[in-house]
């Protein structure tokens, strides 16, 4: 059975950072593009971070770029997403989220398959 799981959510003040962990069971992703989304409360999920499996090229949200880094480490199954300088609108459930072998990187939900339940990240101002 595959699971994502996340962690490291967690409330942290503006102008803080965290370090977000999402270990992937059940088979090996390292053919699989990888992501992060979040969504915030009456909001569509939106994309912020991915990285794909061909020299791990990164993808970054507009809201993110400069203040995230997604990472991903093939022998631990684990993907990572680092975020600094964190602002109240970056308030949301994040989502770690994997394709299928060989998928390629998307900005879209729809384009991955695995997907995690998510970890809270509450950022005080």
């Amino acid at each position: 059975q595959v699971q994502l799981v996340e962690s490291g959510g967690g409330l942290v003040q503006a102008g803080g950072s965290l370090r977000l962990s999402c270990v992937a069971s059940g088979r090996t992703f390292s053919s699989s593009a990888m992501a992060w989304f979040r969504q915030a409360p009456g909001k569509e999920r939106e994309f912020v971070a991915a990285i794909n499996w061909i020299r791990s090229t990164t993808y970054y949200a507009n809201s993110v770029k400069g203040r995230g880094t997604i990472s991903r480490d093939n022998a631990k199954n684990t993907v990572y997403l680092q975020l600094n300088s964190l602002k109240p609108e970056d308030t949301a459930v994040y989502y770690c989220a994997a394709s299928t072998p060989g998928g390629v990187v998307t900005t879209t939900p729809s384009g991955y398959k695995y997907w995690g339940q998510g970890t809270q990240v509450t950022v005080s101002s």
